[in-house]
């Protein structure tokens, strides 16, 4: 008698606006290590939330972007792509969902995350941290640096000055 394995149900969430080689990166990440994928999606109203500092792109059309690459790399029927209303979503509140891909920049929410489904009585979700994709210049690739015009979104100089 085989054992059958449960499929692996991988979260990760984000703005996605710019969808540069760092969202590509994280994205490609998770579907290497998940059967099925949950994207959480920041809504236009919860990305005025966050303060960003630029223009944020329309969550239809950020939508779009990610359904783009994903059927590009044809993978768009493995992925579900999910309204998120605040830092959490459907983390804190899936049993099925059982790891979570983040940056380094975002490892805090995460472990918050399995802190609320602990308290909640869910079993904690893995945890897999991708590093930052840096720019030519050794920064990161960001979309406050491509909507500036400092650097394009695959991290190539736009300005050497910064």
């Amino acid at each position: 008698m085989s054992l059958s394995r449960h499929p692996r149900v991988v979260l990760l969430g984000g703005t996605f606006d710019q969808l540069h080689k760092g969202h590509r990166k994280i994205i490609s990440s998770a579907l290497q290590v998940g059967d099925k994928i949950v994207i959480g999606l920041v809504t236009d109203k919860f990305a005025a939330k966050r303060g960003k500092h630029h223009e944020v792109s329309s969550y239809e059309s950020r939508r779009m972007g990610l359904e783009s690459f994903l059927s590009a790399k044809g993978e768009l029927d493995r992925v579900e792509i999910v309204p998120l209303e605040d830092p959490y979503g459907p983390a804190v509140s899936e049993a099925q969902i059982n790891a979570i891909v983040v940056s380094r920049e975002t490892l805090d929410t995460a472990l918050r995350i399995n802190r609320i489904r602990i308290s909640r009585g869910l079993a904690p979700i893995q945890v897999y941290v991708v590093d930052l994709v840096l720019a030519e210049n050794g920064k990161p690739v960001s979309t406050s640096r491509i909507r500036g015009g400092f650097i394009n979104k695959e991290g190539r100089s736009l300005n050497k000055n910064w």
